[in-house]
């Protein structure tokens, strides 16, 4: 008979209960200063004071305990990039040469199988350097690349969602498939991975200009025959792109209005960016239950403008974070909430400690739709969690010394932490990654 698997973690821990803008900030969080999460078989069983919860324990179940540290759920990116580790933090452009001049050179390299094992690797050995583990992915036009990104993702046991890139026009001719190889290649890779595991499909048209009406038709097809699938797009990032699609679609309204008439709003569907969305567009997000990814890092990188937080609250549209590497300059979340507050400070508005966690974890896990498995530490949960730590670098040390209440801490940490902070990161009760033991996959030239 095999025995039961059960580990128990104390230290200061945190999750969010919903989104602080609906509940009100004393209401949105939970947070023991002595606390103890109890994992089994690689879910959460209890969630608790640690005074009353030890002794629950047999003597024989382990207990690591943390100093000077805070366990949080492990964090959500709705939008990245995997194709893109190489290209980061590129000089120089707004979005549509950068696509042209760094982006689409970058991609054709995963053709090769090889390349796109070896990235793969690389990029979720950075993801859970930085406390990521779930993200929404682009692969590239290859179905290559979706095969090596879920190989990689399965054998570590992530819940991960990936998607192929469809695009049949305005992009180099090897990058560049048809309405019918885009649908038979996606069902092949939606039957082969969707389900397994802990992995999800997103069908992914790379965005509307470089799809004809004839492709978006078919994604929105694809989206019929399967459950659950998600959709996986970018939306109103840059006005130059805007006013592109403008030209490519005359007879609909606007750029979200040429996703809709295709079919593709709904549940699982994620629009990277929204930074430039009138009021009738947001209505329609918030109707169709249709979410946004926040991608700061990049839309300060490319200049493409301030996403407008509270109109998204207004309309109670879902919003989640996302690093957007490699238009993102980095991995870590911390360091995107970093940039986020900054986005608000730049409109004239506060972007509060507990909602910028909130959006890295729980209201990521809503965007998804996968708050009943992801998010939080509700028992029941798949136990994806991280260990933060207050002291990973004299200045972080030096700071929280003089921090006086939670909200202080978490807002040094979102402004000074990064990958450092990070000090375990947990899949499924397993470790992924230990900060202090040797990184194997650590990026390299490939």
């Amino acid at each position: 008979m095999t025995a039961i698997s059960v580990t128990a973690y104390r230290a200061a821990i945190l999750d969010s209960l919903g989104d602080p803008a609906e509940l009100g900030i004393e209401n949105s969080y939970r947070y023991f200063e002595d606390g103890l999460v109890i994992v089994e078989e690689g879910k959460i069983r209890a969630l608790g004071n640690a005074s009353e919860l030890l002794h629950t324990l047999p003597a024989e179940v382990p207990v690591q305990q943390y100093e000077n540290a805070l366990i949080i759920p492990g964090f959500i990116d709705t939008h990245i990039h995997y194709p893109q580790i190489g290209m980061i933090a590129s000089y120089g452009e707004q979005l549509l040469d950068w696509l042209e001049n760094y982006t689409f050179p970058a991609e054709e390299k995963f053709v090769d199988k090889q390349h796109a094992r070896e990235v793969s690797e690389i990029f979720l050995t950075e993801l859970l350097r930085n406390g990521t583990t779930t993200a929404l992915v682009f692969g590239t036009v290859h179905p290559e690349s979706v095969d090596a990104f879920f190989s990689c993702a399965e054998q570590k046991n992530l819940r991960m969602i990936a998607g192929k890139v469809m695009m049949d026009r305005n992009a180099p001719p090897s990058l560049i498939d048809t309405p019918d190889s885009s649908y038979r290649d996606s069902k092949e890779l939606i039957e082969r991975w969707h389900g397994k595991g802990r992995l999800h499909y997103a069908v992914t048209p790379r965005f509307a200009p470089t799809s004809t009406p004839e492709q978006l038709a078919i994604a929105g097809k694809l989206l019929t025959e399967y459950d659950d699938l998600y959709m996986h797009t970018h939306l109103s990032e840059n006005k130059n792109e805007i006013a592109w699609v403008k030209e490519l679609f005359p007879e609909q309204t606007g750029y979200l209005d040429v996703y809709d008439h295709h079919k593709l709003l709904g549940k699982r569907s994620v629009f990277a960016h929204g930074v430039h969305l009138c009021e009738d567009e947001c209505q329609r997000l918030a109707d169709t239950d249709s979410a946004i990814a926040f991608c700061p890092t990049s839309n300060l990188f490319l200049g493409s403008g301030l996403f407008n937080l509270p109109q998204a609250e207004q309309y109670k549209i879902k919003v989640g974070m996302g690093t957007d590497v490699g238009a993102g300059t980095s991995f870590s979340m911390l360091q995107t909430l970093n940039e986020a507050y900054k986005v608000m400070q730049l409109q004239g508005k506060k972007l509060h400690p507990f909602k910028s966690f909130y959006l890295a974890t729980l209201g990521g896990a809503q965007a998804l739709a996968l708050d009943q498995h992801i998010g939080n530490l509700e028992p029941g949960t798949d136990a994806d969690f991280v260990v933060l730590d207050y002291h990973a670098t004299p200045l972080l040390k030096y700071r929280m010394a003089q921090a006086s209440s939670l909200e202080e801490r978490l807002f040094v940490m979102m402004t000074l932490g990064d990958d450092r902070a990070v000090k375990h990161t947990f899949a499924m009760g397993q470790p992924v990654h230990s900060r202090d033991t040797p990184q194997k996959n650590a990026p390299q030239s490939v």
